[in-house]
């Protein structure tokens, strides 16, 4: 029996022994983030609210395997310097078993280094840069919604399909976040990389956009990408149509908020507008009986009494918990940081409810990119408009 007594053995412990890092014990799971609540891209703060909300359903049906999960966010204001400070005390003070949904290309990449080095995961990151799949270099981080440079390079790639004589005026916020979605457009792009006649760069703490989108509308350019946090996106389409500007516009799916962004820039501005899709959006009639839609409402109606549920950004929060209280659920009583890394990397064509039909959750040790897949949609009235068929970064 090499040295296993026979009482371990009939209570079943010897196979199913509980193991614990910082942040975990036999009644809590202890998670962090940190969260824009304030700042330029505070419109953003619901999603850690609506996070927070899911928890607490959680907790009420009585936890993640008869454990309650601590849930930690702090407001970073979007600024990486808060971030490193905020994430040291979620590690070193809070002891966090691990991170989730940290908000942001620039705060997220401020303290990419520090969590692998400390081995604490930094899980389903809100942000789509490219360089969260990287399990090579960085095995403890992993993003969630689908990469900023394969979207760009399907916006490209639809431009030249669609569009004679192309002539493409871009707004770019100047961080990763933009530089990673601009790379994937050039790229989708290829040798027609000549048809950009300009790119317009802004930084998070400018006031105002209108004076890039007058340099744009200048160029005569018949083709917008607005690549851009919400507040901004929406001053954008509200200056273009100020100022007379009617070029085809696409606009990333990051600020494809129909409550946030649309609706404070015009609905009427903001007619014909493509983006691309990965959830279901609230507004969208064709999901007026959904079933998962239903729950999320019931939940929205529970949790989130009083906010607006024509806000995608709660359906976000709604679906990136989901995938984290499954990773958790998983683990089993083994709640190493390493085993919740191998949980989160081995999901197969997995079911998040509000997803896209058609699109599911796959990862494996050497693929850290969750989602892969989007739709195109147009925005028509007062909402969504989904077209064309689900595409993924092998199909662009």
């Amino acid at each position: 029996m090499g040295g296993v007594s026979a009482a371990a053995l009939l209570s079943g412990s010897a196979f199913a022994e509980k193991k614990y890092d910082d942040g975990a014990t036999d009644t809590e799971i202890k998670i962090g983030n940190t969260f824009a609540y304030s700042g330029p891209a505070s419109a953003y703060g619901v999603i850690g609210k609506g996070i927070d909300g899911y928890w607490k359903m959680v907790n009420d049906q009585g936890g993640i395997n008869g454990r309650k999960v601590k849930f930690i966010t702090l407001d970073d204001g979007y600024n990486p310097a808060k971030t490193v400070e905020a994430v040291r005390q979620l590690v070193e003070q809070d002891k966090v078993f691990c991170t989730f949904n940290i908000l942001g290309t620039p705060p997220n990449t401020a303290v990419h280094k520090y969590l692998n080095h400390k081995k604490v995961p930094q899980l389903y990151v809100a942000t789509g840069a490219s360089k969260w799949g990287d399990p090579k270099h960085f095995p403890w981080t992993m993003g969630y919604q689908p990469d900023y440079n394969t979207e760009g390079q399907i916006y490209a790639k639809h431009i030249l399909a669609s569009i004679k004589d192309a002539k493409i005026a871009i707004l770019m916020q100047n961080d990763d976040f933009g530089k990673d979605y601009v790379d994937g457009f050039k790229k989708g792009l290829g040798g027609e990389t000549n048809r950009i006649a300009k790119i317009a760069s802004y930084e998070v703490t400018d006031p105002t956009v209108e004076s890039q989108i007058i340099q744009l509308k200048d160029t005569g350019a018949n083709v917008f990408f607005n690549v851009a946090t919400p507040k901004f996106a929406a001053q954008a389409i509200r200056k273009a149509a100020d100022i007379g500007w009617k070029p085809a516009q696409y606009m990333t799916n990051v600020s494809a908020s129909v409550a946030a962004v649309l609706k404070p820039a015009g609905f009427d501005n903001a007619q014909g507008i493509i983006t691309a899709a990965y959830l279901k959006d609230p507004t969208d009639k064709r999901w007026a009986d959904d079933a998962e839609l239903k729950v999320w409402r019931d939940w929205m109606t529970k949790y989130m009494p009083g906010a607006n549920q024509a806000d995608a950004n709660y359906v976000y929060a709604y679906s990136v918990s989901f995938l984290m209280h499954e990773t958790l659920k998983r683990c089993g009583d083994a709640l190493t940081r390493a085993n919740l890394m191998k949980q989160a990397s081995s999901f197969k064509k997995f079911r998040v409810p509000c997803l896209l039909p058609g699109i599911t959750i796959n990862t494996s040790p050497t693929d850290f990119y969750p989602i892969q897949s989007v739709q195109l949609e147009k925005f028509k009235g007062e909402t969504w408009d989904l077209f064309g068929e689900v595409m993924s970064a092998e199909s662009t």
